[in-house]
Protein backbone atom coordinates (compact mmCIF):
# COMPACT_ATOMS: atom_id res chain seq x y z
CA UNK A 1 0.00 0.00 0.00
CA UNK A 2 1.08 3.27 -0.11
CA UNK A 3 1.43 6.34 2.46
CA UNK A 4 1.96 9.51 2.53
CA UNK A 5 4.11 11.02 6.10
CA UNK A 6 4.36 14.11 7.18
CA UNK A 7 6.39 15.45 9.32
CA UNK A 8 7.25 19.15 10.62
CA UNK A 9 10.18 19.13 12.91
CA UNK A 10 13.14 17.10 14.26
CA UNK A 11 11.37 15.08 16.45
CA UNK A 12 8.29 14.60 14.31
CA UNK A 13 10.91 12.91 11.48
CA UNK A 14 12.76 10.91 13.87
CA UNK A 15 9.18 9.13 15.25
CA UNK A 16 7.83 8.99 11.27
CA UNK A 17 11.10 7.20 10.59
CA UNK A 18 10.80 4.63 13.51
CA UNK A 19 6.92 4.35 12.32
CA UNK A 20 8.08 3.81 8.62
CA UNK A 21 9.79 0.90 9.38
CA UNK A 22 7.87 -0.90 11.48
CA UNK A 23 5.03 -0.56 8.54
CA UNK A 24 7.40 -2.25 5.76
CA UNK A 25 7.91 -5.30 8.50
CA UNK A 26 4.30 -5.23 8.70
CA UNK A 27 3.30 -4.44 4.44
CA UNK A 28 6.04 -5.46 2.62
CA UNK A 29 4.59 -3.91 0.11
CA UNK A 30 4.79 -0.27 1.49
CA UNK A 31 5.52 2.56 -0.79
CA UNK A 32 6.47 5.86 1.12
CA UNK A 33 6.71 9.54 0.07
CA UNK A 34 7.04 12.11 2.86
CA UNK A 35 7.51 15.16 4.15
CA UNK A 36 10.26 15.03 7.09
CA UNK A 37 13.92 14.69 7.32
CA UNK A 38 16.49 12.92 7.50
CA UNK A 39 16.11 9.92 9.26
CA UNK A 40 12.88 9.47 7.35
CA UNK A 41 14.98 9.57 4.60
CA UNK A 42 17.15 6.69 5.86
CA UNK A 43 14.18 4.53 5.82
CA UNK A 44 13.96 4.71 2.12
CA UNK A 45 11.24 6.06 -0.23
CA UNK A 46 11.00 9.66 -1.18
CA UNK A 47 11.56 12.50 0.41
CA UNK A 48 9.28 15.85 -1.21
CA UNK A 49 10.09 18.66 1.33
CA UNK A 50 12.98 18.83 3.92
CA UNK A 51 11.15 20.05 7.50
CA UNK A 52 13.79 22.41 7.91
CA UNK A 53 12.41 24.43 5.28
CA UNK A 54 9.16 24.87 6.80
CA UNK A 55 9.98 25.18 10.28
CA UNK A 56 8.75 28.50 11.92
CA UNK A 57 7.37 28.05 15.45
CA UNK A 58 5.31 31.52 17.21
CA UNK A 59 3.15 33.87 15.57
CA UNK A 60 5.66 36.23 14.39
CA UNK A 61 7.72 33.80 12.36
CA UNK A 62 5.25 32.41 10.67
CA UNK A 63 2.97 35.77 10.16
CA UNK A 64 6.88 36.69 8.24
CA UNK A 65 6.83 33.37 6.50
CA UNK A 66 3.41 32.97 5.64
CA UNK A 67 3.90 32.47 1.53
CA UNK A 68 6.34 29.65 2.35
CA UNK A 69 4.43 27.65 4.54
CA UNK A 70 1.37 28.30 2.13
CA UNK A 71 3.66 27.51 -0.82
CA UNK A 72 4.55 24.52 1.03
CA UNK A 73 1.22 23.53 1.62
CA UNK A 74 0.36 23.78 -1.89
CA UNK A 75 3.04 21.89 -3.22
CA UNK A 76 2.21 19.40 -0.76
CA UNK A 77 -1.50 18.88 -1.74
CA UNK A 78 -0.61 18.46 -5.53
CA UNK A 79 2.18 15.66 -4.49
CA UNK A 80 -0.26 13.91 -2.78
CA UNK A 81 -3.22 13.92 -5.69
CA UNK A 82 -0.74 12.85 -7.72
CA UNK A 83 0.72 10.07 -5.11
CA UNK A 84 -3.02 9.19 -4.42
CA UNK A 85 -1.71 7.27 -1.24
CA UNK A 86 -4.15 4.86 0.78
CA UNK A 87 -2.75 6.64 4.15
CA UNK A 88 -1.87 9.98 4.97
CA UNK A 89 0.06 9.84 7.80
CA UNK A 90 0.44 13.28 9.99
CA UNK A 91 2.69 13.48 13.11
CA UNK A 92 1.67 16.31 15.11
CA UNK A 93 2.96 20.02 13.50
CA UNK A 94 -1.06 20.65 13.30
CA UNK A 95 -0.88 24.14 11.94
CA UNK A 96 0.48 22.29 8.88
CA UNK A 97 -1.01 19.23 9.42
CA UNK A 98 -4.74 19.44 9.92
CA UNK A 99 -5.41 21.85 7.02
CA UNK A 100 -3.82 18.85 4.54
CA UNK A 101 -6.38 16.86 6.81
CA UNK A 102 -9.14 19.28 5.55
CA UNK A 103 -8.26 19.13 1.90
CA UNK A 104 -7.91 15.54 2.07
CA UNK A 105 -11.33 15.12 3.23
CA UNK A 106 -12.38 16.86 0.18
CA UNK A 107 -10.78 15.87 -2.59
CA UNK A 108 -9.09 12.31 -1.71
CA UNK A 109 -12.04 10.90 0.07
CA UNK A 110 -11.22 7.38 -0.42
CA UNK A 111 -7.65 7.75 1.57
CA UNK A 112 -7.38 7.02 5.09
CA UNK A 113 -5.89 10.28 7.32
CA UNK A 114 -4.22 8.61 10.30
CA UNK A 115 -2.69 11.38 13.18
CA UNK A 116 0.38 9.99 15.06
CA UNK A 117 1.27 11.96 17.87
CA UNK A 118 -1.92 13.73 18.26
CA UNK A 119 -1.82 17.47 18.69
CA UNK A 120 -1.92 19.12 22.27
CA UNK A 121 -4.93 20.53 21.68
CA UNK A 122 -5.67 19.58 25.53
CA UNK A 123 -3.08 22.83 26.19
CA UNK A 124 -5.21 25.16 23.81
CA UNK A 125 -6.81 25.40 19.92
CA UNK A 126 -9.13 22.91 21.39
CA UNK A 127 -11.54 23.99 19.34
CA UNK A 128 -9.52 22.11 16.55
CA UNK A 129 -10.99 19.08 17.93
CA UNK A 130 -13.75 19.83 15.75
CA UNK A 131 -11.64 19.71 12.87
CA UNK A 132 -10.26 16.33 14.22
CA UNK A 133 -13.71 14.60 14.70
CA UNK A 134 -14.26 15.52 10.88
CA UNK A 135 -11.27 15.02 9.15
CA UNK A 136 -8.86 12.33 10.80
CA UNK A 137 -10.23 8.64 10.84
CA UNK A 138 -7.61 7.40 13.24
CA UNK A 139 -5.74 9.37 16.00
CA UNK A 140 -3.36 7.34 17.89
CA UNK A 141 -2.12 9.01 20.93
CA UNK A 142 1.73 8.46 22.97
CA UNK A 143 0.83 10.21 25.99
CA UNK A 144 -1.71 8.07 28.27
CA UNK A 145 -3.82 11.26 29.21
CA UNK A 146 -4.67 12.22 26.27
CA UNK A 147 -7.08 8.88 26.11
CA UNK A 148 -9.62 9.96 28.93
CA UNK A 149 -9.50 13.88 27.82
CA UNK A 150 -10.71 12.98 24.19
CA UNK A 151 -13.20 10.34 25.65
CA UNK A 152 -14.56 13.02 27.58
CA UNK A 153 -15.52 15.09 24.64
CA UNK A 154 -16.87 12.05 22.68
CA UNK A 155 -14.13 11.58 20.28
CA UNK A 156 -11.90 7.58 20.89
CA UNK A 157 -8.28 7.73 20.92
CA UNK A 158 -6.06 5.02 21.11
CA UNK A 159 -2.79 5.08 23.48
CA UNK A 160 -0.28 3.25 21.05
CA UNK A 161 2.74 3.90 23.98
CA UNK A 162 5.04 6.41 23.59
CA UNK A 163 8.38 6.30 21.31
CA UNK A 164 10.52 7.59 23.77
CA UNK A 165 10.52 4.34 25.71
CA UNK A 166 11.32 2.62 22.45
CA UNK A 167 14.25 4.61 21.91
CA UNK A 168 15.49 5.29 25.23
CA UNK A 169 14.63 1.95 27.30
CA UNK A 170 17.76 0.39 26.22
CA UNK A 171 20.03 3.22 27.55
CA UNK A 172 18.01 2.96 30.60
CA UNK A 173 18.79 -0.48 31.62
CA UNK A 174 22.49 0.34 30.80
CA UNK A 175 22.91 3.56 33.70
CA UNK A 176 24.30 3.71 36.92
CA UNK A 177 24.38 6.66 39.12
CA UNK A 178 28.37 6.37 39.27
CA UNK A 179 28.80 6.49 35.29
CA UNK A 180 27.32 9.83 35.44
CA UNK A 181 30.05 12.48 34.66
CA UNK A 182 29.78 16.59 36.48
CA UNK A 183 29.34 18.28 33.12
CA UNK A 184 25.90 20.64 32.47
CA UNK A 185 24.33 19.95 29.53
CA UNK A 186 22.52 23.03 27.37
CA UNK A 187 19.77 21.56 25.24
CA UNK A 188 18.74 25.21 23.86
CA UNK A 189 16.17 23.83 21.08
CA UNK A 190 15.93 22.81 17.45
CA UNK A 191 15.10 25.91 15.41
CA UNK A 192 17.26 28.79 15.07
CA UNK A 193 15.50 31.64 16.80
CA UNK A 194 15.43 29.28 19.88
CA UNK A 195 18.47 28.20 20.06
CA UNK A 196 19.32 32.10 19.79
CA UNK A 197 17.00 33.48 22.45
CA UNK A 198 17.75 30.11 24.98
CA UNK A 199 21.56 29.96 24.59
CA UNK A 200 22.30 33.36 25.51
CA UNK A 201 20.56 32.68 28.80
CA UNK A 202 22.28 29.04 29.29
CA UNK A 203 25.68 30.37 28.99
CA UNK A 204 25.49 33.56 31.47
CA UNK A 205 23.95 30.95 34.08
CA UNK A 206 26.34 28.42 33.73
CA UNK A 207 29.67 30.58 33.41
CA UNK A 208 32.18 28.85 36.11
CA UNK A 209 30.18 26.30 37.36
CA UNK A 210 32.26 23.92 35.14
CA UNK A 211 32.64 21.95 32.18
CA UNK A 212 29.69 22.44 30.03
CA UNK A 213 28.64 20.71 26.87
CA UNK A 214 25.88 21.73 24.35
CA UNK A 215 23.49 19.48 22.66
CA UNK A 216 23.58 20.34 18.96
CA UNK A 217 20.27 19.99 16.99
CA UNK A 218 19.90 18.22 14.11
CA UNK A 219 19.88 20.49 10.54
CA UNK A 220 21.92 23.49 12.38
CA UNK A 221 25.56 23.88 11.99
CA UNK A 222 28.19 24.36 14.07
CA UNK A 223 29.17 27.12 11.94
CA UNK A 224 25.42 28.52 13.63
CA UNK A 225 26.44 27.71 16.67
CA UNK A 226 29.74 29.51 16.71
CA UNK A 227 27.96 32.36 15.60
CA UNK A 228 25.58 32.24 17.71
CA UNK A 229 28.43 31.84 20.42
CA UNK A 230 30.46 34.46 19.30
CA UNK A 231 27.15 37.03 20.01
CA UNK A 232 26.90 36.22 23.25
CA UNK A 233 28.45 39.19 25.59
CA UNK A 234 31.89 37.77 27.76
CA UNK A 235 30.92 33.88 26.60
CA UNK A 236 33.84 31.91 27.70
CA UNK A 237 34.86 29.72 24.52
CA UNK A 238 35.82 26.15 26.57
CA UNK A 239 31.71 24.97 25.52
CA UNK A 240 31.87 21.95 23.37
CA UNK A 241 29.09 21.65 20.73
CA UNK A 242 28.18 18.16 19.89
CA UNK A 243 26.01 16.37 17.25
CA UNK A 244 23.94 13.20 17.31
CA UNK A 245 24.92 12.22 20.86
CA UNK A 246 21.99 14.41 22.56
CA UNK A 247 20.74 11.04 24.34
CA UNK A 248 24.21 10.30 25.48
CA UNK A 249 24.72 13.27 26.73
CA UNK A 250 21.79 13.41 28.84
CA UNK A 251 22.53 10.19 30.18
CA UNK A 252 26.05 11.01 31.66
CA UNK A 253 25.12 14.61 32.16
CA UNK A 254 25.19 15.57 36.36
CA UNK A 255 22.52 18.28 35.33
CA UNK A 256 20.91 19.97 32.69
CA UNK A 257 19.31 22.79 31.37
CA UNK A 258 16.40 22.15 28.48
CA UNK A 259 14.26 24.28 26.28
CA UNK A 260 10.51 22.83 26.68
CA UNK A 261 9.50 20.92 24.65
CA UNK A 262 10.29 16.49 24.02
CA UNK A 263 13.92 17.08 25.45
CA UNK A 264 12.44 17.72 28.69
CA UNK A 265 11.13 14.21 28.49
CA UNK A 266 14.00 12.68 27.04
CA UNK A 267 15.92 14.14 29.83
CA UNK A 268 13.60 12.71 32.12
CA UNK A 269 13.98 9.17 31.01
CA UNK A 270 17.23 9.23 31.26
CA UNK A 271 17.44 10.03 34.86
CA UNK A 272 19.29 13.64 34.10
CA UNK A 273 18.00 16.27 36.74
CA UNK A 274 17.20 19.31 34.96
CA UNK A 275 15.67 22.74 34.88
CA UNK A 276 12.97 23.61 32.16
CA UNK A 277 13.73 27.01 30.20
CA UNK A 278 11.91 28.68 27.46
CA UNK A 279 12.60 32.29 26.66
CA UNK A 280 10.54 34.46 24.61
CA UNK A 281 10.19 38.49 24.70
CA UNK A 282 7.43 40.55 25.99
CA UNK A 283 7.89 40.03 29.72
CA UNK A 284 5.08 39.64 31.67
CA UNK A 285 2.52 40.52 29.43
CA UNK A 286 3.49 37.97 26.93
CA UNK A 287 3.75 35.75 29.47
CA UNK A 288 0.16 36.72 30.90
CA UNK A 289 -1.13 36.57 27.61
CA UNK A 290 -0.15 32.77 27.31
CA UNK A 291 -1.21 31.78 30.66
CA UNK A 292 -4.87 32.63 29.72
CA UNK A 293 -4.46 30.99 26.55
CA UNK A 294 -3.27 27.59 28.25
CA UNK A 295 -5.82 27.78 31.81
CA UNK A 296 -6.60 24.64 31.41
CA UNK A 297 -3.66 23.46 32.18
CA UNK A 298 -0.81 24.20 35.09
CA UNK A 299 2.15 23.34 33.49
CA UNK A 300 3.90 23.44 29.39
CA UNK A 301 6.57 20.34 30.22
CA UNK A 302 5.77 16.90 29.13
CA UNK A 303 7.30 15.49 32.59
CA UNK A 304 5.25 17.93 34.86
CA UNK A 305 2.39 16.90 32.64
CA UNK A 306 2.61 13.24 32.88
CA UNK A 307 3.42 13.56 36.93
CA UNK A 308 0.01 15.49 37.38
CA UNK A 309 -1.88 15.52 34.76
CA UNK A 310 -3.94 17.67 33.00
CA UNK A 311 -5.24 20.12 35.34
CA UNK A 312 -5.96 23.91 36.20
CA UNK A 313 -6.46 22.52 39.37
CA UNK A 314 -4.99 26.05 41.72
CA UNK A 315 -4.17 23.74 44.60
CA UNK A 316 -0.76 22.22 42.87
CA UNK A 317 2.44 23.84 42.74
CA UNK A 318 2.99 26.46 40.30
CA UNK A 319 5.36 25.56 37.50
CA UNK A 320 8.26 26.77 39.26
CA UNK A 321 7.82 24.69 41.91
CA UNK A 322 6.68 21.30 40.41
CA UNK A 323 8.44 18.18 40.00
CA UNK A 324 10.38 20.22 37.39
CA UNK A 325 11.07 23.98 37.37
CA UNK A 326 9.99 25.02 34.49
CA UNK A 327 11.62 28.98 34.00
CA UNK A 328 9.65 30.45 31.55
CA UNK A 329 9.61 34.05 29.78
CA UNK A 330 10.28 36.82 32.57
CA UNK A 331 10.91 34.20 35.22
CA UNK A 332 13.82 33.16 32.96
CA UNK A 333 16.99 34.93 33.90
CA UNK A 334 20.48 33.82 34.39
CA UNK A 335 20.32 34.17 38.34
CA UNK A 336 16.81 32.31 38.40
CA UNK A 337 18.57 29.43 36.23
CA UNK A 338 22.22 29.24 37.90
CA UNK A 339 19.93 29.06 41.09
CA UNK A 340 17.65 26.18 40.12
CA UNK A 341 20.51 24.53 38.83
CA UNK A 342 22.85 24.87 41.75
CA UNK A 343 19.53 23.15 43.77
CA UNK A 344 19.91 20.26 42.11
CA UNK A 345 24.12 19.66 42.15
CA UNK A 346 24.84 17.78 45.42
CA UNK A 347 24.60 14.32 44.86
CA UNK A 348 22.42 13.95 48.29
CA UNK A 349 20.01 17.01 47.89
CA UNK A 350 16.27 16.49 48.54
CA UNK A 351 15.64 18.74 45.47
CA UNK A 352 17.56 15.76 43.33
CA UNK A 353 16.85 12.86 45.17
CA UNK A 354 13.37 14.03 45.01
CA UNK A 355 12.95 14.55 41.35
CA UNK A 356 14.54 11.13 40.30
CA UNK A 357 11.84 9.54 42.13
CA UNK A 358 8.61 11.35 40.90
CA UNK A 359 11.06 10.31 37.34
CA UNK A 360 10.40 6.67 37.80
CA UNK A 361 6.72 6.99 38.64
CA UNK A 362 6.81 9.20 35.17
CA UNK A 363 7.95 6.45 33.33
CA UNK A 364 5.75 3.85 35.11
CA UNK A 365 3.11 5.94 33.32
CA UNK A 366 4.43 5.88 29.96
CA UNK A 367 4.23 2.19 30.02
CA UNK A 368 6.67 -0.38 27.70
CA UNK A 369 8.38 -0.37 24.29
CA UNK A 370 6.40 -0.79 20.83
CA UNK A 371 4.53 1.96 19.93
CA UNK A 372 5.84 2.34 16.95
CA UNK A 373 4.50 -1.04 16.51
CA UNK A 374 1.32 -1.06 17.69
CA UNK A 375 0.63 2.34 15.76
CA UNK A 376 1.21 0.36 12.52
CA UNK A 377 -0.65 -2.42 13.15
CA UNK A 378 -3.89 0.25 13.69
CA UNK A 379 -2.92 2.03 10.94
CA UNK A 380 -2.25 -1.41 8.43
CA UNK A 381 -5.81 -2.76 10.26
CA UNK A 382 -7.15 0.31 9.21
CA UNK A 383 -6.30 0.20 5.47
CA UNK A 384 -7.21 -3.52 5.31
CA UNK A 385 -10.18 -3.54 7.11
CA UNK A 386 -11.38 -0.70 4.22
CA UNK A 387 -9.67 -2.85 1.77
CA UNK A 388 -12.29 -5.99 2.55
CA UNK A 389 -14.92 -3.49 2.47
Amino acid sequence: MKYYLIAGEASGDLHASRLMRQLRLQDPEAEFRYYGGDAMRAEGGTLVCHYSQLAYMGFVQVALHARTILKGMQRCKEDIAAFAPHAIILIDYPGFNLGIAKWARRHLPTARVCYYISPKIWAWKSYRLKAIRRDVDLMLSILPFEVDWYGRRGYTVQYVGNPTVDELAPMLEQLHEEQAERYILLVPGSRRAEVRDNLAVMMAATRGMGQRIIAGAPGLSAEYYAEVLADIPDAEHDVQVRFGQTHQLMQHAWVAAVTSGTATLECAYLGCPQVVCYNFKGGKVVYNAMKVALRSIRYVSLVNLLIYGITGDKSLPDERHAAVCELLGPYLTPQSLRTELLRLMPADAPARQTMLAQYAEMRRRLGDTGAPGRAASAIVELLRSRLDN
